[in-house]
């Protein structure tokens, strides 16, 4: 691929962010993703009030878990990865971007259903297939917290074997 037909920014709304992520259906949190250069990207994510894991988080005063939190970082990532950077679009769909580790992680304050959380992420390659993202987690202008992740592209082939190979011991 020529990475000068690279051009920033690229604005992704939410049909274009789950035509470049894997995610379907209530695991997919990121509502739009802008790439602005092949290593920062912004993005917005919000959990709908009447997600049924949030009614069990807490009952009568669901919050968002944590755990969300990081995956929406990661998907801003993916997006931003598959879209802007020229070494993820060139491995195409022979590959997969997993969360291979949390580095990092601190929330500052708790995000209600419905927040609309900003999503800052900056990313530094470590390798071919790995980068290192850390993401700053905001709303309505307030830090709420901060992660650093690995990102790791694994090829899907090898993926599939071992979901398999799972699969199988679980019988």
């Amino acid at each position: 691929m020529n990475t000068s037909a690279i051009r920033y920014p690229i604005e992704l709304d939410a049909a274009a962010v789950q035509r470049v992520l894997p995610h379907r259906g209530d695991i997919l949190f990121v509502q739009q993703v802008s790439v602005h250069a092949h290593d920062r990207y912004q993005g917005v994510a919000c959990w709908s009030p009447d997600l049924s894991l949030l009614q069990g988080h807490f009952p009568g005063m669901p919050v968002v878990p944590g755990v969300l939190l990081v995956e929406a970082v990661a998907q801003v990532a993916g997006a931003g990865m598959l879209t802007g950077d020229a070494t993820a679009r060139r491995m195409g769909e022979d590959y997969v971007g997993l969360l291979a580790g949390i580095r990092k992680c601190s929330f500052k304050r708790p995000v209600l259903p419905g927040d609309r959380i900003d999503i800052a992420v900056e990313m530094r390659q470590m390798s071919e297939v790995a980068a290192l993202a850390t993401g700053m987690l905001h709303h309505e202008g307030e830090e709420v917290g901060s992660v650093e992740i690995l990102v790791v592209n694994t090829p899907r082939e090898a993926m599939l074997q071992q979901l398999a190979r799972a699969r199988e011991t679980a019988r």
